[in-house]
């Protein structure tokens, strides 16, 4: 099936705008000449453009096999350095008399180089990290080494929590505690009397102002976390009866991930002022204001208010928060307090790929039908015949239907014995040549029959890629995030087959079949004919928020491989981490089963079958070398 009129010459402008990726990519991805996607990578002298091609054959050379989890370094330092730019230069603009601190939150990508990176980079911006377990605040107080950068504790607290990070407080951290509940108050007050530090406290709010996207239920008045006024005011009054309201010093609320709309959060923070205000007459200091994240990317391109996607860049999201907060105090003479967002996604995501090669393909097109039919059809297979050879513009919808009806009336005669194989191989191939014809037509129709809508989507081919969608792409499953997909070379080829892409799991679920296009979201993706002998490579983009972290071992396929590099200003190559993906060992080992005593099993197994003659003793330290070698091998594919 062909993507594209045949009358228009294809070339490597096309692809970029049938994949969209000048739209979704901020600039990072782009098309070569040759054909291949190449990354844009900003440098200390400008950017430098290197084919992911070229980083490819660099991992097969170090032994790192598909699938791959590529990071790109420079890309988070990219990311961190434009959200502290932009807020850096609206506060200058606009006259706010405050600053900006950023908070990593550390769940959206726990991996230690990345989180490392973060805190090394973001060191010149006091960037910060956002805390929501114990085993997070331990990673934060690990990394930071700026006192100035600021450690946000979210999530419910128990009192080994809250004692750690007042001992950050004395190590002179700025580690606030916001508070979830009610009952984490109390902890707070009984472990910082007990250990004689203050703390900073903060409040999550809960606003009434909703969001559109997937994480709309964030928001409102039923969101699941943060205080409402009653709450509110018993906070105050507890602290001010403890004698600690001077540590009442952060306002925090969060609207949800990924808000497409920038009035929603425009609202949202007008909404979190008028708060800030009645809490400074109450006699709270205050001075910080924590928006939480919510920054989306433009995941599908589109620029729209649709969950995939943000109507609003970095720059026009700093703008109206400040605006929004310096339009709000001015009006009560009440000074600036200093921002805090936790953005985490568009920290993130842009800076790692997924990279797997396609295994195989099933397509939906019939063999060669003969002139004529041979001699003892059945007379369905007749009616089919004839159906076929009287398709036309002006009848397809008559026509499916009388298709549709023969085709189930010979799988009922093949299942009564009345028709044969061989003849019921016959009657699908004419039923795969009139979709076919049907699919072909649809285009010059001006009204598609709603039944026929679907069609180029059942007929559409099946690419087996060499990944797990529930390891690698988590939320592609769970919740239908869409990601943009597309072929990393070949592209000044034009691409003339429609396809879904499955994983390797053999379950239902471990497909692709939402994808991101220019137009909004396809139920199918233009690929490449696979070449004997060739491998065909496709990239996943857009992943580098929380799918390292949610994904589960499905059929027991475990961490891909992943390669970290950095691309210098003369467009070289460093690897700067290569870390082999897990070994059937290793998966093994999660789920509970000790490897060595497998080998054990299996060793007593052989010996056995050795005594009873089956095998014999070479036989037996082929099949164990076999087993051993099993174990310490990939988990996916390998040639």
């Amino acid at each position: 099936m062909n993507t594209t009129e045949k009358n228009i010459e294809w070339n490597t402008r096309r692809a970029a705008e049938l994949y969209g990726i000048e739209e979704w990519s901020s600039g990072y991805f782009g098309i070569s000449p040759a054909g291949e996607v190449v990354v844009r990578a900003p440098t200390t002298e400008g950017d430098a453009t290197v084919s992911l091609m070229e980083i490819v054959d660099g991992m097969q050379q170090r032994g790192l096999q598909m699938p791959v989890l590529l990071r790109l370094e420079n890309l988070v330092d990219k990311r961190i350095s434009i959200l502290n730019d932009s807020f850096a230069q609206a506060i200058e603009s606009s006259g706010y008399r405050g600053q900006y601190r950023g908070a990593f939150p550390i769940k959206v990508n726990q991996q230690r180089h990345v989180v490392a990176e973060i805190a090394r980079f973001g060191e010149r911006y006091n960037h910060g990290l956002e805390a929501g377990s114990k085993a997070e605040l331990m990673v934060a107080l690990a990394m930071l080494t700026n006192r100035e950068s600021l450690i946000i504790c979210n999530g419910y607290k128990d009192a080994e929590f809250i004692s750690l990070g007042l001992q950050a407080r004395k190590l002179g951290f700025k580690c606030f505690f916001v508070l979830e509940t009610l009952s984490e108050l109390q902890s707070v007050i009984e472990r910082s009397r007990a250990l004689n530090i203050e703390p900073l406290i903060g409040v999550r709010l809960k606003l009434s102002t909703k969001v559109e996207g997937h994480w709309s239920a964030d928001s409102g008045d039923r969101s699941l976390f943060g205080l409402n006024t009653n709450e509110l005011v018993t906070v105050i009054d507890t602290l001010r009866d403890a004698n600690l309201l001077h540590c009442f010093q952060l306002l925090h609320f969060h609207l949800g991930s990924q808000i497409p709309n920038i009035r929603s959060i425009r609202s949202g923070v007008l909404e979190a002022c008028r708060y800030y205000i009645e809490l400074v007459g109450e006699g709270a200091p205050l001075g910080y204001l924590d928006l939480g994240g919510g920054l989306a990317i433009d995941y599908d391109g589109t620029c729209s208010t649709n969950g995939h996607s943000r109507n609003y860049s970095v720059q026009e999201y700093c703008i109206d928060v400040v605006e929004a907060i310096q339009e709000s105090l001015d009006k009560h003479r009440i000074p600036h307090p200093v921002i805090v967002t936790e953005s985490g996604r568009a920290t993130v995501a842009h800076t790692s790929i997924l990279l797997f090669n396609i295994l195989d393909v099933t397509n939906f097109e019939p063999t060669a039908l003969p002139a004529d039919l041979p001699q003892g059809c059945h007379e369905m297979i007749h009616n089919l015949w004839l159906s076929l050879a009287s398709i036309h513009l002006s009848n397809l919808q008559e026509s499916y239907n009388d298709v549709m009806y023969y085709r189930d009336k010979i799988r009922d005669f093949f299942h009564s014995g009345d028709i044969s194989l061989r003849h019921r191989v016959l009657a699908e191939n004419i039923y795969l040549a009139a979709l076919q014809k049907i699919a072909s037509l649809l285009p010059q129709m001006k009204r598609i029959p709603a039944e026929l809508e679907s069609l180029p989507q059942l007929l559409a081919d099946i690419y087996y890629g060499n990944f797990s969608v529930f390891q690698s792409l988590p939320d592609s499953w769970a919740i239908g995030q869409v990601f943009p997909v597309m072929p990393i070379h070949r592209l000044n080829e034009e691409p003339s087959r429609h396809a879904i892409i499955a994983d390797l799991t053999c379950d239902c679920d471990g497909k692709l079949q939402k994808f991101a296009s220019p137009e909004g979201e396809s139920s199918t993706i233009a690929l490449h004919p696979i070449k004997a002998g060739e491998e065909y490579y496709l990239g996943v983009f857009l992943v580098g928020a929380y799918q390292e972290t949610l994904g589960d071992l499905h059929n027991l396929f475990g961490d891909t491989n992943v390669a970290s590099v950095r691309i210098n200003a003369d467009a070289s190559i460093d690897f700067v981490h290569e870390i082999h993906g897990d070994s059937i060992a290793d998966v093994l080992s999660y789920v509970e089963y000790e490897p060595n005593s497998l080998y054990q099993q299996f060793r007593q197994t052989a010996e056995q079958a050795v005594r009873d003659g089956i095998i014999n003793v070479a036989d037996r330290q082929q099949m164990l070398a076999a087993y051993s070698e099993g174990l310490r091998g990939y988990t996916y594919f390998e040639k």
